[in-house]
């Protein structure tokens, strides 16, 4: 048989696009009358949207430099970053159409069947506009500033992802046209609830907002007293949000973020939304002196900026959201609250949110109240506003601990946070790292060292997910709890890496990136189509986020060429094709979307009966291989192996959250003649059942 060219442009999904894909999976949900409770579906329009803004801060406006400076480089799949740009263009202005007609067609007529209703200014009585006008006065009017844009006024400044009013003023006495702008301010609700203003009267028990730029615009008379208001315009824009960093000259790399941070909201706009409505002048005076082109302008039906929709889930009717559980806690039923004891008896892996994330806490309150522990060290990346995680090791540094924490502070979107943190453990004593030069930290890890017995024990905890309680109820992700010594000196060895001079490069048992990640998948990939050859029943098994990575998917290829039967589980991202004939025949590749975000990385390879099996940080992109801190680690008692492949297998079996690709990179339902499996709702019955059967134990 000839040999198909691996690097052959047809073999692969653009990046860019395969992420699009992916959002619209994401749509899809809040399309899906069937899918989920009526909140439920407003929460996947806000993810969408805010998914959208963030992809176009960081992938676009990394394409738009590229294009800027005239790169004519061409992707894996043969783009160049102009058709990049075109092709991303041509999907998202469907798939926003699609968006807003959900909303505006289905869920607003759903929600005010329920009692929620979005009400328009000038549809209200006289009296109801007018407790609104004194509200406005008093609560709103303070806070605005209008920035006059004239001979004498610069073109004023616009932050990312704020939302603005462009108004067309007339001089009452000169009758001469002035242009003025008008921020929407963020720091107030947008969804004004009629329940906060007095003298708007809700005896009919109907909930009622109004968007806070329908209230400013129709009272920006108070604002411009002797002037027309002849029209007022919504925009918004988004800008380039990636900071920059050259920590080879960054003295003090949190004061470096610090300024990063505030940089960001000057980065150049990439995406600039309007009105359909705009008129043409006022549209070209934004385009001009925001520096954008057509490529850059959405014109957006109705509201703009749908992503604050998240906040309707404040909303008390527990009748229209997703029915709440209680995660099971199988530690704690077995072994009580002492989680040294259990795991000197056995590795204990959990599975989140089914599993509770409170003892990945109670690790570290025990840790830090116990006066036999000597140190912890830890890693974070995002750990939350108000980590119980981050309190713990504080508490344990006051109390003499040694307590090591590298803290990421290059955690996109969430730096400020942990500048805080960072500065707050420092306070205490906290010996506080921020990462390697050139590399963001992404490994989950955490290292208690306990003395027994007049002896030195390590203790380990190893995630897929962020130290975060909140993330922790939403993100499905595995912990594992071990003592096993190998991966304890790994881990020990990688700590003395991050924290001093090391240059550590052979680890036992661990999977570390940069250094030997992306080698011992493909060896692992290699060797299982070497045994299938000689032996038959090679199958790998791998749930990620993304898969990226050309050389991962050339042995992808190479293995499946070979009869390997191949399962990919990818949430978002898939460059990789399946079902190609004579390449690919042998793989499968499935997303599954549901009310939990899928974010846990495991790697099965049957390896001739011998099961092997990894989860970790890391997927396979080349950023999480060549510029992260990563780590996979070895999973060896044989019960929890069986019971994640139980897992994969059973998200392989799903037919009613997950979609398959085909050999062109597109997505479908996946349909077949099996009873309806949800997976998700199978891992909640069965996190049921453990404390059922705890119970009746």
């Amino acid at each position: 048989m000839e040999q198909p060219d691996l690097h052959s442009t047809e073999l692969y999904v653009n990046r860019e696009i395969s992420w699009i894909h992916f959002n619209q999976r994401v749509l899809e949900e809040a399309l899906n009358r069937e899918a989920h409770p009526l909140l439920e579906r407003v929460k996947f329009i806000s993810i969408f949207s805010s998914n959208l803004d963030e992809y176009f801060m960081i992938r676009v406006a990394g394409i738009e430099d590229q294009y800027e400076a005239g790169i004519q480089d061409r992707t894996i799949d043969g783009y160049t970053p102009s058709e990049q740009l075109e092709h991303i263009r041509s999907m998202v202005a469907p798939q926003l159409m699609q968006r807003n007609d959900c909303f505006y067609n289905d869920l607003l007529p759903e929600m005010e069947k329920e009692g929620i209703s979005f009400v328009r200014f000038t549809q209200l009585p006289k009296q109801q506009q007018e407790a609104l006008r004194t509200y406005f006065r008093q609560e709103i009017y303070p806070v605005l500033t209008p920035l006059a844009f004239d001979t004498g006024h610069p073109f004023p400044f616009m932050s990312s992802l704020s939302l603005n009013l462009a108004i067309e003023l007339e001089d009452s006495e000169t009758g001469a046209s002035r242009f003025a702008r008008v921020k929407v301010p963020s720091i107030l609700p947008r969804m004004l609830s009629f329940s906060t203003v007095e003298g708007l009267g809700t005896e009919d028990g109907v909930l009622r907002f109004i968007w806070l730029e329908d209230l400013i615009q129709n009272n920006l008379d108070m604002l411009f007293p002797k002037m027309r208001i002849v029209k007022s315009h919504l925009f918004r824009l988004v800008r380039d949000a990636d900071i920059e960093i050259e920590e080879d000259e960054a003295g003090d790399l949190l004061e470096t973020i610090e300024q990063g941070i505030r940089s960001r909201r000057y980065g150049k706009v990439v995406r600039l939304d309007i009105s359909p409505q705009m008129p043409g002048p006022i549209k070209k005076l934004l385009m001009k002196n925001l520096e954008v082109s057509e490529r850059n302008v959405y014109a957006i039906e109705g509201i703009l900026g749908l992503g604050c929709l998240i906040e309707l889930l404040r909303i008390e009717r527990p009748d229209l959201k997703d029915e709440s559980f209680v995660p099971a806690n199988p530690i704690e039923d077995h072994y009580g609250r002492n989680l040294f004891g259990a795991i000197r008896v056995r590795d204990h892996l959990l599975y989140h949110p089914y599993d509770s994330f409170q003892p990945v806490v109670d690790f570290i309150n025990q840790a830090a109240a116990d006066p036999d522990v000597l140190s912890i060290k830890q890693t974070l990346y995002r750990v939350g506003s108000n980590s119980p995680i981050v309190k713990a090791l504080m508490r344990a540094a006051e109390a003499g601990k040694q307590v090591a924490v590298l803290v990421e502070l290059k955690a996109r979107f969430d730096e400020e946070n942990n500048i805080v943190w960072a500065r707050a453990l420092e306070d205490v004593g906290a010996h506080v790292i921020y990462g390697l030069p050139g590399l963001k930290t992404h490994a989950k890890l955490t290292l208690i060292v306990r003395r027994e017995n007049s002896k030195l024990k390590r203790y380990l905890h190893l995630g897929t997910g962020n130290y975060n309680p909140s993330t922790g109820k939403i993100y499905t992700d595995y912990s594992l709890f071990t003592d096993d010594e190998e991966i304890s000196s790994d881990v020990a060895e990688l700590f003395n890496a991050l924290t001093g001079y090391s240059r550590n490069t052979e680890y036992r048992k661990l999977l570390v990136s940069p250094l030997n990640t992306r080698k011992r998948i493909i060896e692992m990939i290699e060797r299982e189509a070497a045994l299938h050859k000689k032996e038959g029943g090679g199958r790998i098994i791998m749930k990620m986020n993304a898969l990226v990575d050309p050389k991962t998917i050339r042995s992808l290829y190479s293995a499946s060429r070979d009869g390997v039967q191949i399962d990919l589980i990818i949430r978002g991202i898939c460059c990789l094709k399946p079902g190609i004939k004579g390449v690919s025949d042998t793989i499968r590749v499935i997303s599954v979307i549901g009310r939990f975000l899928e974010h846990s990385r495991a790697y099965y390879f049957n390896n001739g009966g011998k099961a092997e099996l990894f989860l970790g940080s890391a997927d396979m992109m080349q950023r999480n291989l060549d510029h992260r801190v990563e780590t996979i680690f070895p999973v060896f008692d044989e019960t929890i192996i069986d019971r994640v492949l139980e897992d994969l297998e059973l998200l392989l079996a799903d037919n009613v959250k997950a979609w398959t690709m085909d050999a062109s990179g597109m997505y479908s339902l996946m349909q077949n003649d099996q009873p309806p499996c949800n997976s998700q709702v199978r891992f909640l019955e069965r996190a049921v059942q453990k404390k059922i059967s705890h119970i009746l134990k």
